[in-house]
């Protein structure tokens, strides 16, 4: 891999992102958190008490690390977050989860059934994908049922190859899947 570059780790929350971020952080790679840029850049609003988070004013993050990202890092950086792939990112990777699945995995975390409605359904009709048509480097998991070693071997494998093939279409379409 020559030189660095910024990637996003994005998906529904629930998928796997903070997860294999930390494999990744132990594997040697730089790893933020959006909610950490946002934080930094003075983009992180009040906590909201109704879903339990913190909003990021995505706009003025962007328009900030616009400016800052413009010089190609030393280093490759993996930026952590369900919105991380609208940042000027070189490349993305999305992990995605079977919504039955999701679903069970976010009941475990306690989230309101409003909070896990929307989420599944931002995961079921691939909000991820949908809004990262503009990056034509991606790579997108089903992380539904995928080891977490073997998510990171394909994601390591991905990056020493540099970013090749340019777009790994797993043609994840979890309506079809229900219609079957």
């Amino acid at each position: 891999m020559r030189g660095g570059c910024r990637i996003a780790l994005s998906g529904t929350p629930g998928t796997g992102k903070t997860t294999i971020s930390k494999i990744l952080k132990k594997e040697g790679f730089n790893v933020f958190s959006l909610e950490e840029l946002a934080n930094e850049h003075n983009c992180l609003g009040e906590l909201d008490i109704s879903d339990n988070s913190k909003p990021i004013d995505l706009e003025l993050l962007i328009s900030k690390l616009e400016n800052e990202w413009d010089t190609v890092p030393d280093n490759i950086i993996i930026i952590d977050g369900h919105l991380s792939h609208l940042l000027p990112c070189n490349h993305t990777i999305i992990l995605r989860c079977r919504p039955s699945i999701l679903q069970a995995r976010l009941e475990g975390r306690g989230y309101s059934k409003a909070k896990i409605q929307a989420n599944v359904e931002w995961e079921l009709i691939g909000g991820p994908w949908n809004d990262n048509l503009k990056n034509n480097n991606w790579l997108e998991l089903d992380t539904s049922e995928m080891n977490q070693n073997t998510i990171k071997d394909i994601i390591v494998k991905w990056i020493t190859d540099e970013f090749k093939p340019t777009v790994i279409d797993t043609d994840i379409d979890w309506i079809a899947v229900m219609e079957e």
